[in-house]
């Protein structure tokens, strides 16, 4: 009896059908023609010659391309191609955001293009890897990233080559040297990727900025700042604008405020703080009523919209605060001597008044202008003692506020805020910026009472500017929020296994019981060694608070409405409310929700790259605070785990390093179960988790990228 013959074998179009199919469910793998005969019908003679003239024919169509002599794979073209940026690269990989997936894709960097971090790009999105993961051949560079990359410069007769801080960048970049004559060997410098030309060792480079000589304090930085595209000066315009700008508070003015100069009005703020945002009064109307003011810099009355000073404003969005300085969002003339609510001075404010009962309940509400004049200015240390005292200069004034303060946060806690509160870590620094000492900031009553009224206010002046009154109907109206979406399920799912691993239950699913249960685990692990790796967790479990004008409360404070008001010289959000409430105030109706939509974007991201910039200089001060103790051995316990070590963070100074798993001295095999989270010797047994102690030998300090690597020591 013959063989029974395949009957797709005999169907052209069955078999061409089989074939692209193939094709398109293994886009990367290279197949022969025996391969493709075989596995669609049949590799006898008759079927190799179909599938021949299958495969030329998808050849002709661009659907496929010999790679090698009778080797075929899907075209490149023929792939799914999105439009996406690099949003993420190791030395080995690139990541592509990509709007239209669910997740980024993963291109490995050699079939990357030249791509580099930053850059938007054409990606063929190939397959999905084994645990679903996206992977991808960039085809195309659409455009280079304009953000500069830091490194250092290295001088050769033609050529300077730039070896960047951030291993994401995954190359050195060229500069022609004669281009630019003042760079030194070992500076640092900020450039720009112009090119990559094919079959170029390395792209070429322009010079953005000559920072300064490699490892000087101002140099380090500003090559910070730099590298998340933030300035660290004004240019001379913005100044001079600034300076031209008139202080004189006119007796006209002030007859078109309130004038509050004869209550008692102070500041509390850092001791080193330079800018005086927001002051607080307090008046006696009668037996257990009070007058609370909360008292604002009305910077929008110097800074007038479309004014050279506030479209500079416009496009930092923020100060941005490195360990060892503050780049002002405003200039010094403004943030620092206009605007700044001084003591002994008068001051042109804009200000939330509230009627308060002794229970801290709000029986009636003011916002408007006002003039004030601050009697002191307290640092925070000063408040503290006279709330822990009783005694000292307005001591019946700040305690009456704590006592009010201590009450609104009770409250606020009962509706469910969540409880995050965890200790900053500063340095002491020398005349040179160098660090000399770690220090803990804690959080104390002081601190609460300025937290409190600010909230207030930044809640009152939300509510008042989301609607108007129409015909007896609340009609809602533009304005800028600050919002905190709910946290995901897959997250506190996450979270949830994650605390179950010390012991802990977290019960709820959603909802308020969520803040609820997670202030009790907080309230249970406080002093725990697990305690900060729970409390890291649990804030990244958490969605993060942007501006926006589409309302939907801020879950974390648990308000349904809330706004900031309160920092205008630090912030622009806080002075597009200002300009909205004066709006309001007035009467008024006409404010742009797409204009403002567009500003709070914007907000949000230079936030965010602020943000980023503050923890770059926190890195780099631990690394040269550890510089000098190579080979000193630390006490510590396991702040995070990889593939290939774990993060350690030091007792008293609270700096963390990496320490590898493959360094450890001896004959064990360690590796990171990740269901259990946990490192284990095969073995001898040993189990490391987040929280475990352990001690560690700083092995070296990488100045330039900002990391520390330490050596574990499970023997000692």
């Amino acid at each position: 009896m013959g063989k029974k013959k395949n009957k797709r074998g005999n169907n052209r179009d069955e078999r061409a059908s089989f074939i692209v199919d193939m094709f398109r469910e293994f886009p990367d793998t290279k197949f022969s023609l025996k391969h493709l005969a075989a596995a669609s019908g049949g590799a006898d003679r008759d079927g190799r010659t179909m599938t021949f003239a299958i495969v030329r024919q998808l050849i002709e169509d661009g659907f496929v391309e010999e790679v090698a002599r009778s080797k075929y794979r899907l075209s490149r073209s023929a792939m799914p191609r999105y439009e996406g940026v690099v949003t993420g690269a190791t030395p080995s990989a690139l990541y592509v955001e990509v709007e239209a997936l669910e997740s980024d894709v993963y291109v490995a960097r050699r079939n990357g293009a030249g791509a580099l971090d930053g850059d938007r790009v054409m990606v063929a999105v190939a397959r999905r890897s084994r645990d679903g993961e996206l992977e991808g051949t960039i085809t195309e560079v659409v455009e280079r990233s304009r953000k500069p990359y830091i490194g250092t410069a290295q001088l050769t007769t033609n050529s300077i080559f730039i070896t960047p801080d951030s291993r994401r960048i995954g190359t050195d970049i060229r500069l022609e040297r004669k281009r630019y004559p003042e760079v030194e060997d070992g500076d640092k410098i900020a450039v720009r990727v112009i090119s990559w030309a094919e079959g170029e060792r390395l792209p070429e480079g322009e010079l953005v900025e000559r920072l300064g000589r490699a490892g000087e304090n101002d140099t380090e930085m500003h090559a910070i700042l730099a590298e998340f595209d933030l300035p660290y000066h004004f240019e001379k315009e913005v100044t001079a604008a600034a300076e031209r700008i008139a202080g004189e508070i006119t007796a006209e003015e002030v007859a078109k405020r309130r004038d509050m100069r004869d209550v008692v009005t102070f500041t509390i703020d850092p001791a080193d703080a330079k800018d005086f945002d927001d002051a607080l009064s307090l008046r006696r109307i009668k037996e257990g009523v009070w007058e609370v003011g909360v008292h604002i810099a009305d910077v929008t009355h110097y800074v007038t919209p479309g004014s050279v000073v506030d479209d500079e404003a416009v496009e930092r969005a923020t100060s941005v605060y490195l360990v060892d300085r503050t780049v002002p969002m405003l200039p010094e003339r403004l943030c620092n001597d206009l605007c700044s609510l001084r003591p002994n001075e008068d001051k042109l404010s804009f200000s939330a008044v509230f009627t308060l009962n002794d229970d801290a309940e709000i029986l009636d509400e003011w916002f408007g202008r006002t003039v004030i004049h601050s009697d002191r200015r307290f640092a925070y240390e000063e408040a503290q003692v006279v709330i822990e005292t009783g005694v000292g200069d307005y001591a019946e004034e700040i305690t009456t506020l704590n006592r009010m303060a201590q009450i609104l946060r009770k409250e606020r806690f009962r509706k469910g805020a969540i409880a995050f509160e965890r200790d900053e870590v500063r340095f002491r620094l020398d005349d040179k910026g160098r660090p000399i000492g770690v220090y803990t900031k804690v959080q104390k009553e002081a601190n609460q009472l300025i937290e409190e009224f600010m909230l207030l206010a930044n809640r009152r002046v939300a509510e008042f500017c989301a609607h108007r009154m129409v015909n007896g109907r609340r009609v809602p109206r533009p304005m800028v929020y600050r919002v905190h979406d709910e946290p995901s399920e897959d997250k506190l799912g996450r979270f949830r296994d994650f605390a179950l691993r010390f012991g802990h239950y977290f019960k709820a699913q959603k909802g308020r019981a969520v803040a609820k249960e997670m202030n009790k685990l907080l309230s249970t692990i406080s002093g725990s060694a697990e305690a900060n790796a729970i409390t890291t967790l649990a804030v990244r479990s958490m969605a993060k608070a942007v501006y926006t004008t589409d309302n939907i409360g801020h879950y974390g404070l648990a308000f349904p409405y809330y706004t900031h008001f309160t920092s205008p010289i630090r912030r622009y959000p806080d002075m597009m409310v200002h300009r909205i409430l004066a709006t309001y105030l007035a009467g008024e109706k006409r404010v742009d929700k797409k204009h403002l939509e567009q500003l709070c974007q914007h907000s949000t991201e230079r936030e965010i790259l602020a943000s980023e910039a503050e923890r770059a200089s926190i890195k780099y001060k631990m690394a040269e605070f550890m510089k000098d103790r190579i080979g000193e051995e630390f006490d510590g316990v396991v702040s995070g785990m990889t593939d290939w070590g774990i993060y350690v963070e030091l007792d008293d100074t609270h700096v963390e390093g990496m320490a590898f798993l493959r360094d450890i001295d001896d004959d064990d095999y360690y590796r990171f179960d990740e269901a259990r989270y946990e490192v284990v010797g095969r073995s001898s047994g040993i189990r490391l988790t987040l929280g475990s102690r352990v001690r560690v030998r700083v092995k070296s300090v990488d100045m330039n990228r900002r990391t520390l690597d330490f050596k574990l020591l499970l023997n000692n």
